[in-house]
């Protein structure tokens, strides 16, 4: 499972890493949650960073209620929420390194190397059928305005390899660099699913880290 990251590497590294030209337009975070807008790159604009929120809601979806955040790889290709977007919506999620915990003791994780990840992703389109504005303009009969869409992405997992199959059950698939045009752009990428170890290494951090409105560097520092 991935449920929080981290994502602090500095613009000029992930620019080069990921092929964009404004991760500097992002802001870092320590403690990135579900429901927050963060940067992916998607297979329609492969050049920059895009802004979706964590929590992937299907276009024909009536409400964006509880929206998963994670798309379970063995299943991803078929389940309604997530078949669509697998076809013709995938992602890359940046990320300096991610949370894991183990018996409610949370872990850091990242390259043993010190280098970014990339996650594998999915995304989708969402637009409310109607967005109400102002009462005045309701009440004498005004249009309710255009609904605004929103772009929002789930984090695909698959079963864990290397360290985290110490700490849990699942485990984000990692597309390295190599792999991230099949995982953009291929017809069907699904041997990028299988379990790997891409080096990652593990430390135990502060249960600070539980409080989803925490966010500063002491985060990921060992305990």
């Amino acid at each position: 499972m991935c449920g929080r990251y981290a994502l602090y590497h500095d613009a000029e590294t992930l620019n080069e890493r990921f092929g964009v030209s404004n991760a500097g337009d992002f802001d870092a975070t320590y403690n990135a949650a579900p429901s927050e807008t963060l940067p992916v790159k998607t297979n329609e604009h492969s050049d920059a960073f895009s802004g979706f929120q964590w929590g992937l809601v299907p276009p024909w979806a009536d409400d964006d209620t509880n929206p998963p955040i994670n798309a379970r790889a063995e299943t991803i290709a078929e389940k309604p929420t997530f078949e669509e977007s697998y076809r013709e919506r995938r992602c890359i999620v940046p990320v300096s390194g991610f949370y894991e915990w183990a018996d409610g003791t949370p872990y850091y994780l990242e390259r043993a190397d010190g280098e970014p990840l990339g996650l594998a992703g999915v995304w989708a389109t969402w637009t409310p059928e109607t967005k109400q504005t102002g009462l005045g303009e309701f009440g004498s009969g005004g249009p309710s305005g255009e609904a605004e869409p929103r772009h929002s992405f789930a984090v695909v997992t698959t079963e864990p390899a290397g360290v985290v199959a110490d700490l849990h059950h699942r485990q984000a698939v990692v597309v390295e660099p190599e792999n991230e045009d099949a995982w953009l752009h291929g017809d069907d990428p699904r041997e990028l699913f299988e379990p790997s170890d891409p080096g990652l290494v593990a430390r135990e951090v502060s249960t600070a880290v539980n409080d989803p409105t925490t966010d500063h560097p002491g985060l990921v520092e060992g305990v």
